[in-house]
């Protein structure tokens, strides 16, 4: 999840993944030692070493393009080991073209497949544990919540419905009834209430998620905890970490202005605008071939131009033309511009393919170039509907902030979006990738965007 830039990401995520890969590591060498010998792996150990290697390497690469590391919802063994099945037959595949490439690593048959057994086994045992220290919530890290209202609720509802947290409520503290279930949960009226349960009051986190603190601040009792060294946390900011995202509905601008973030070095800058350079002659290089025959297809399908320019806001609100592969009839916006749909049935055939493995995107490459967009960032949005939105929704101006991108953190996480709902969902993720852009979340943003593409995952 998201957590990964911010001070809460849990110690056991790190853990697991290294874990893993050590599992995973271990058994090759194991098996390798066990078959050839102590003394003939002494002899030249640097080898087996990387026969270990590529094959965690790999195997490690093909849970993660499978998902077996996105824990917020761990599945069944059952489905745990389906997909584990799967991920490895790829991770085979890749094996043997690397071993192609280079012999000195290969793995014989019959010490593959030792090892094999011997991961499978290792990897459920391991991922077993580590699904009921999920579901016992152990290792978690308590914490009071200080709120009732929609904020609160919010708050409550992720870490309910996302075990990998690290996180778990003890106490509800509100004068009015919550808003949101807080079954098995405590709820007291003062944070002074809380000194009468031993447990609740060892606590040391208190998260503040009022939705109006003007007259409802507890600030001496507050105060009081603070000098006592418990770690009193803003709600929005509590949120931002555990989600990823901000929370334009309840956030202030206050919030906006103190914050750490939402800065660009000029170094930082500038090695984006050169990734971006070589990322986009780099594709558009590449994807040549399929660029030509998507072109034919387009021009065979139905008539009228392969290139479709449209008008879009990009930093500092200036307007732009777009250009992507036609995916919808000629005619399509005959009647005025609409927020497109699943199942548009504006788009044709190859319109729908090309959506769905994103090559209708590939001319933006030319966008990039000219400096108008980047390859990571808040997708660009029509004049016509930005009008609207910034009418609407608080703080969407920000996104103009940036040079908007052909992909970007809000489409990893919220990849659908056909109404202003959605784009106020968003812009939560809009908002927390200008305030923390580095390049590091650039480079995560186009990885994951590049598994996106090879399993046609939320595109439209």
């Amino acid at each position: 999840m998201p957590t990964l830039f911010n001070k809460y990401y849990p110690v056991r995520k790190i853990l697991f993944f290294s874990g893993e890969g050590v599992l995973i590591f271990a058994s090759v060498l194991g098996i390798l030692v066990t078959f050839s010998g102590w003394n003939v792996f002494l002899t030249d150990p640097l080898e087996y070493v990387l026969q270990a290697l590529s094959v965690t390497l790999i195997f490690q690469l093909s849970l993660y393009f499978y998902d077996l590391y996105d824990l917020r919802q761990p599945g069944t063994t059952t489905d745990t080991f389906i997909r584990m099945m799967q991920a490895f037959g790829v991770g085979c595949i890749i094996l043997s073209f690397l071993y192609w490439l280079f012999p000195s690593i290969i793995i014989s048959t019959r010490i593959f497949w030792g090892c094999y057994l011997i991961i499978c086994a290792s990897l459920l045992a391991w991922r077993s544990l580590y699904y009921l220290v999920l579901e016992k919530k152990w290792f978690a890290k308590d914490i009071i919540l200080l709120g009732t209202g929609e904020t609160a609720a919010k708050i409550v509802t992720e870490i309910n419905h996302n075990p990998e947290s690290g996180f778990a409520i003890r106490a509800v503290v509100g004068t009015t009834p919550a808003v949101f279930e807080h079954n098995g949960i405590p709820a007291v009226q003062r944070l002074t209430d809380l000194a009468g349960d031993p447990r609740l009051a060892q606590i040391e986190r208190i998260v503040v998620a009022l939705d109006n603190r003007r007259g409802t601040m507890p600030i001496t009792d507050l105060l009081r905890f603070k000098v006592q060294g418990k770690i009193i946390e803003d709600g929005i900011t509590f949120y931002e970490a555990i989600t990823g995202k901000i929370l334009a509905e309840k956030v202030n601008p206050a919030w906006l202005i103190f914050s750490e973030g939402f800065e660009c070095s000029r170094m930082t800058f500038l090695i984006k605008r050169l990734l971006d350079l070589f990322l986009a002659v780099i594709g558009l290089a590449v994807s040549l071939p399929a660029s030509l025959l998507t072109a034919l297809l387009i021009k065979l399908e139905s008539p009228g131009p392969v290139l479709y320019r449209q008008e879009r806001v990009g930093e500092r609100g200036e307007v732009f033309s777009i250009i992507k592969f036609r995916s919808m009839r000629q005619d399509a916006e005959k009647n005025g511009a609409v927020w497109a749909s699943q199942n548009d049935s504006r788009v044709t055939r190859v319109g729908g393919f090309i959506r769905k493995v994103r090559i209708d995107e590939i001319p933006q490459m030319w966008n990039v170039i000219r400096g108008e967009m980047s390859f990571v960032g808040p997708r660009p949005e029509r004049p016509i509907f930005v009008e609207q939105l910034v009418q609407k929704l608080p703080y969407y101006s920000l996104r103009h902030s940036v040079r908007p991108g052909i992909t970007g953190w809000a489409q990893i996480y919220y990849p659908y979006g056909a109404s202003e709902e959605d784009a106020l969902r968003k812009l939560e993720y809009d908002l927390y990738y200008i305030k923390h852009q580095s390049i590091f979340i650039d480079l995560l943003v186009i990885f994951r965007t590049v598994k996106t593409v090879l399993f046609r995952k939320g595109s439209r």
